[in-house]
């Protein structure tokens, strides 16, 4: 998610939180970036279904979905963030943070990319994706379980957000929050990942180790919100 507080975001990172993490923050922008976007990539190629209309929230400049979609060119992936760059490579809309704009059941998928965690409340988007999918919600985050889990966290959000002014309120489930929040919206999982190799070894011991998961999801079906989809459609 980009760096403009919303409804649902904090505010930014302090300009002197971002000078002091600028040169590993470089660092991490030449080595682990564009591996992170050919790893998830690869993830979202697999788990997003076929000929799907996708939502990307908190999309930023729209790389990854761009990459997601050269691979998969029957998807039609559009996006939402509450600062939009001038330069983006999806359509790009604006959005508060916390209200989507769109209809009930006005996309087949929504997907979130490490953006939850940078919410002041998950719940606030996740309610919202269950409005707005007719289908599936896909999910890429963290779990905050194990050994020093939350320091090794909040170090990786620095490193890698804080130089672009990315709300950091550090806000990281665990899996069984997750789970009670799965549980309450009525979704199923379809697919489960928690190995997926971000990082090149041996840096993936530390800082892969558990704290990621990419999941599928399907709704529940909503009456009201189906009849609507169809009257789209139509």
């Amino acid at each position: 998610m980009s760096g403009a507080a919303g409804n649902n975001t904090t505010t930014t990172e302090s300009s002197g939180g971002r000078a002091g993490g600028s040169a590993i923050g470089a660092l991490h922008g030449a080595y682990v970036h564009g591996r992170r976007v050919r790893v998830l990539a690869s993830w979202l190629t697999r788990l997003l279904p076929r000929d799907a209309s996708v939502l990307d929230v908190g999309c930023g400049d729209g790389l990854l979905a761009s990459v997601v979609q050269r691979h998969r060119p029957d998807l039609r992936i559009v996006g939402i963030d509450v600062l939009v760059r001038e330069r983006t490579h999806v359509p790009v809309q604006p959005f508060d943070g916390a209200q989507m704009p769109l209809p009930d059941g006005g996309v087949d998928v929504v997907m979130f990319v490490d953006v939850l965690h940078h919410t002041l409340d998950p719940m606030v988007l996740l309610r919202e994706a269950d409005r707005v999918a007719r289908t599936h919600v896909v999910i890429k985050d963290h779990t905050a379980d194990g050994f020093l889990a939350r320091p090794t966290l909040r170090f990786m959000d620095r490193v890698g957000n804080a130089r672009h002014g990315v709300a950091l309120p550090y806000n990281y489930w665990t899996r069984a929050q997750w789970d009670a929040a799965f549980a309450e919206l009525r979704w199923e999982s379809e697919a489960m990942e928690r190995a997926l190799g971000l990082y090149p070894v041996p840096a993936n011991w530390l800082f892969g180790r558990g704290l990621h998961f990419i999941g599928s999801f399907r709704v529940s079906e909503h009456p009201d919100k189906r009849a609507k989809a169809q009257a789209m459609v139509a």
